[in-house]
């Protein structure tokens, strides 16, 4: 006889398994948390021009035409002073026609504390020699983009030393107006500062000669002869 309406006793094991569901609830990671957390829909994306990949490019070129102008402005003053091209030397004032190439600049130091430093250094043949091999050296070597750190330490300096010959904060220099215009800042100081910068990124835009020598076993054990 079959039990109609007979029910069967579930016991408490029963129970607690009908309780439990057998569909896990997903739990969100803690990337996505803190990607929702993060982001907003009210943020704009970047402009292109604004983007990483523009702004090295910009300042790649920027740094190549420093690198080239200051270059240049050291090489054209040992060939001016070298052939006497007319420019700050005459042709009979050339120093292949036996002109001293510091004399004149040095020479005509008449203010400041360091003027009879500078004035006994005037005409003296071994500053002209140093003071034209380091004019070449440091044009070659930037417009070359090798060895960018020694030539700008070394160009630093030799500005440094012609702000000091020339005593930009004086307003009166032998008895004449000195022509200054800023009591600190001259082309000389802007030239120091330039050299810095490309001092610091001397890796920027060196070209292939540049990735050349970066490439020497000595340059690569020393980084100030980047």
């Amino acid at each position: 006889m079959p039990n109609v309406g007979v029910k069967h006793p579930i016991s408490h094991q029963q129970k607690g398994v009908a309780k439990v569901s057998v569909i896990a609830k997903p739990v969100p990671s803690p990337a996505v948390n803190h990607h929702k957390a993060t982001s907003s829909p009210g943020i704009a994306p970047p402009r292109p021009e604004a983007t990483a990949a523009a702004r090295p490019r910009l300042a790649v070129i920027g740094l190549v035409g420093l690198r080239l102008a200051l270059g240049f402005e050291f090489l054209w003053a040992f060939l001016d002073k070298t052939f006497g091209l007319g420019y700050s030397t005459a042709t009979k004032d050339a120093w292949i026609h036996g002109g001293s190439p510091t004399k004149g600049f040095l020479a005509g130091a008449n203010v400041g504390p360091f003027q009879g430093f500078f004035r006994s250094l005037s005409g003296v043949a071994a500053i002209d020699w140093l003071f034209m091999i380091g004019l070449l050296g440091i044009g070659l070597a930037l417009i070359l983009g090798v060895a960018i750190r020694p030539a700008a330490f070394s160009g630093a300096l030799m500005l440094l030393m012609m702000w000091a010959a020339v005593w930009v904060p004086a307003k009166i220099a032998g008895g004449a107006p000195s022509g200054s215009t800023n009591p600190i800042v001259d082309e000389h100081i802007v030239g120091i500062f330039g050299l810095i910068v490309l001092a610091g990124l001397a890796t920027w835009g060196a070209g292939y000669l540049g990735r050349k020598w970066a490439s020497f076993r000595v340059v690569q054990a020393h980084a100030w002869l980047r």
